[in-house]
């Protein structure tokens, strides 16, 4: 179940209209690559140190591969990709690498996560 609670924020296109509440998430936790082990480890015949080892090396992989151009395609979670925009310049010559900004990565998750994001159900947190 998916907690929220409900933040006031004004229009940012028209801040003198009244402000409106909306429902921003409530985090209940952080589970790190750690916790995810012990979680695999007890579904699994996998040893812990075995997953450990798995998820340290897919941790050290993914920059490798999206750092070479590569998108990284993580089955049905989603694939991970670089993006990033640049300053416009009159010709080809006006252009380096300089001009290249607000590199990011960018998540699209798979099908099946997608459908189960459908599922989710949501409550107001207690404040």
């Amino acid at each position: 179940m998916l907690k929220y609670k409900l933040i006031e924020r004004a229009n940012p296109r028209n801040p003198e209209a009244p402000k409106k509440l909306y429902a921003s998430p409530v985090l209940s936790g952080k589970k790190g690559l750690k916790a995810i082990a012990i979680d695999i480890v007890e579904k699994s015949s996998l040893t812990r140190g075995d997953v450990n080892s798995t998820l340290d090396n897919l941790v050290d992989q993914i920059p490798k591969y999206l750092l070479d151009g590569n998108s990284v395609n993580l089955g049905d979670l989603g694939t991970l990709r670089i993006s990033f925009s640049s300053d416009g310049v009159e010709s080809e010559e006006d252009f380096n690498a300089a001009s290249i900004k607000n590199l990011k990565l960018i998540f699209t998750p798979g099908k099946d996560l997608k459908k189960k994001l459908l599922d989710a159900s949501f409550e107001k947190a207690n404040s």
